[in-house]
């Protein structure tokens, strides 16, 4: 798909305004093409020139997601326990957190208020519950989960920046498809995706948030270090609260059913999915009573 510029849709203009001056015995004075390319084309252009960019920037991420992992299979992200020198200037880690995660509430506040969309029509429509389930998803991520961080260390400078950017831009893919160009028919609500979907990212953040309880429970506030987690899905897999965030994300990729969000369902594979195997590479590393059945992200599987 190739966006069309301004003087092919000129250009196919005046050829419809031979056509009608011919058949029809219109005359071609009275068809004023700059005053109709300001009114009708322009805005057309550059819904065309926003969807070409959009499909883009969901294969661009697609893409860098199983490059990133694959990296990262050599190079471990250097924040959390995983902390060391020579990555740069650092940065207070719940500031940090607040900041790039609000990204993704800004982002589609933005595009919602400035660009509008033709899916914010007053109504509850399955457009408006689907991106309710992702600001949903960020507000507890950004105000709730960040004020209960505790003892987490400076996060470089690098790293901030590259998750602000992806919170921004995926925030603004996500909300832009779902406020304007997929559309979805009421008839939706009932679909077994949605249905299917919706109560897979509902289970799922239940088991982040339980999770994220579990690892804050093993800290007294003057307490650092790690130590084994155990209770819930921890019983199961080292990282229960990646673990939770991924069947958020595929359960709204599905509920969906678009490759936006599909996209975002592989890049929290990917980007989690390695952080887990290096947890619990730690883990069995660091104790060595830590459970040898225990699997490092998905129950039973891996």
């Amino acid at each position: 798909m190739y966006p069309l510029t301004a003087s092919s849709l000129e250009y196919l203009l005046s050829r419809i305004a031979q056509t009608l001056t011919g058949a029809q015995g219109v005359t071609a004075s009275k068809i004023n093409l700059q005053d109709y390319s300001r009114s009708k084309v322009y805005p057309m252009i550059r819904a065309m020139d926003e969807l070409y960019l959009l499909d883009l920037t969901w294969k661009i991420i697609a893409i860098t997601s199983v490059v990133v992992a694959l990296a990262q299979l050599f190079i471990t992200a250097p924040y959390g326990r995983y902390s060391r020198n020579g990555y740069g200037i650092t940065l207070n880690a719940r500031a940090a957190w607040v900041i790039q995660e609000s990204q993704s509430l800004i982002a589609p506040l933005i595009a919602a208020g400035y660009l509008g969309g033709d899916q914010i029509t007053g109504t509850l429509t399955p457009n408006i519950v689907l991106l309710s389930m992702f600001l949903l998803h960020y507000f507890q991520r950004t105000f709730i989960y960040s004020c209960l961080i505790q003892g987490s260390k400076p996060v470089p400078f690098l790293i901030f920046l590259m998750a602000m950017s992806f919170c921004a831009v995926n925030g603004y893919l996500q909300s832009r498809y779902l406020l304007h160009y997929y559309h979805y028919s009421n008839s939706w609500f009932y679909h077994p995706c949605f249905l299917a979907g919706t109560v897979m990212f509902l289970l799922g953040m239940a088991i982040n948030i339980h999770s994220d309880a579990i690892l804050r429970g093993l800290r007294k506030p003057s307490e650092t270090g790690y130590k084994i987690p155990r209770g819930g899905l921890f019983e199961y897999v080292s990282c229960a609260n990646y673990f939770g965030e991924l069947l958020e994300w595929w359960g709204y990729a599905l509920a969906c059913w678009s490759p936006p969000a599909a996209t975002f369902g592989i890049f929290t594979t990917c980007v989690l999915g390695v952080r887990a195997l290096s947890h619990h590479k730690y883990y069995l590393q660091k104790f060595d009573d830590y459970p040898k059945d225990r699997k490092a992200f998905i129950p039973f599987i891996c």
